[in-house]
């Protein structure tokens, strides 16, 4: 018996006896209308287990031994959503970066040449310091810190400190000016714009969030009134 509500978020009952993983996958996959792939020990084990109204997250982990989710989360939406489910062995490898998550098209920011690895001191600490635009991702956690900057370009730099891809589709140019602190990546794209679109992958069994891609969407063009 599974029961799934997916408002206001995502709530999850499930009372298995000796059903297959690969039954309750199934079902699952059919209800949240999202991928359910299963690692090959799960394909015919039998699953016995009883919960009742959990989140998403909480109610995958007594499923399988190691799970991930592919989440969009749009910054103009309340909650992020699934877009792939891996319910996996415990020894099984995690699946690719790609798998949920596609883009044909990135955009690159070019900078002028720095000295690599040399620590600013003096002076040069200082200038760094007043920079107009400084992006920092240190402990999974991003500090920005911008004056009057486009959101492009802000968004290029903090894809370049965290090694993603980022696609710029809105070509109309809005200002960025903040200071944002040790934050993670979703919490500082909400802040930053309601059109963003971010792209992470959340590892369950260890707790761990990786972005994957980060879009700036095309806001859609307000219709104008008829004369």
């Amino acid at each position: 018996m599974l029961t799934v509500k997916t408002q206001p978020i995502i709530n999850i009952s499930l009372k298995a006896e000796k059903a297959r993983v690969s039954q309750v996958a199934h079902e699952l996959s059919k209800r949240l209308k999202v991928p359910v792939q299963l690692g090959k020990e799960r394909q015919n084990e039998l699953l016995t287990v009883e919960f009742s109204e959990l989140t998403l997250e909480p109610a995958l982990q007594l499923l399988a031994p190691q799970v991930y989710v592919d989440y969009e989360i749009d910054t103009g939406a309340l909650m992020p959503k699934p877009l792939a489910i891996y319910l996996f062995d415990a020894d099984q490898g995690e699946p690719p970066l790609s798998a949920a998550v596609h883009g044909s098209v990135q955009s690159m920011l070019i900078e002028g040449d720095t000295e690599d690895g040399a620590e600013p001191q003096g002076d040069e600490a200082k200038k760094l310091e007043e920079q107009p635009l400084r992006v920092t991702f240190e402990n999974n956690l991003l500090t920005v810190k911008a004056k009057k900057q486009p959101l492009p370009l802000v968004l290029l730099k903090i894809g370049e400190e965290m090694g993603i891809p980022v696609e710029i589709q809105d070509t109309t140019v809005s200002i960025v000016d903040t200071e944002i602190s040790k934050l993670p990546i979703e919490d500082v794209v909400r802040q930053l714009s309601p059109h963003i679109r971010l792209f992470l992958r959340a590892d369950l069994t260890r707790a761990d969030k990786r972005a994957l891609r980060i879009v700036l969407s095309e806001q859609a063009q307000a219709t104008q009134p008829n004369p």
